[in-house]
């Protein structure tokens, strides 16, 4: 069984959301040949809490734009260190660097197959985690960029 294209489609748009704020590695998995309860986790990272609810905030108000879809259930949001959005057909993390690194869900879930994303999300691969936002957790650039 593989991710359906619906699921895809949510994906996609989650990802792209999560680069527009400026998320650094992006990576999507198919977990429906090991779960059944969902078909595909995004996983996406800040450096900080207040990006962290940022780069979620965008995810809910794109996927609810684009395609008219809330989630069943949100978690996290109060500390802003990892926020997960279900959406029954995928689910988001969007985690702080700390947690990313100490739960370690790319590792749990490495042998799943990767899924296509576009290409802005590809680059937050190579991305530097030393995005800056402004009070409103707004992306506004890049430390190095802004020296």
């Amino acid at each position: 069984m593989t991710a359906t294209e619906y699921s895809q489609e949510l994906i996609t748009v989650a990802a792209q959301a999560a680069a527009d704020k400026l998320a650094h590695n992006v990576v999507a998995f198919d977990v429906s040949d090991v779960l059944s309860i969902t078909d595909a986790f995004l996983i996406a990272s800040a450096a900080n809490d207040r990006q962290v609810k940022s780069i979620a905030e965008e995810i809910e108000d794109q996927l609810r734009e684009k395609l008219d879809v809330k989630p069943v259930r949100r978690e996290g949001e109060r500390e802003g260190r990892w926020i997960l959005l279900d959406y029954l057909d995928i689910v988001v993390h969007v985690q702080h660097s700390e947690e990313r690194s100490f739960y370690s869900l790319d590792r749990l879930w490495k042998d799943c197959p990767e899924l296509p994303l576009p290409e802005d999300a590809m680059a937050t691969r190579n991305r530097p985690e030393d995005a800056v936002v402004d009070d409103a957790g707004n992306a506004v650039g890049y430390l190095q960029d802004l020296s």
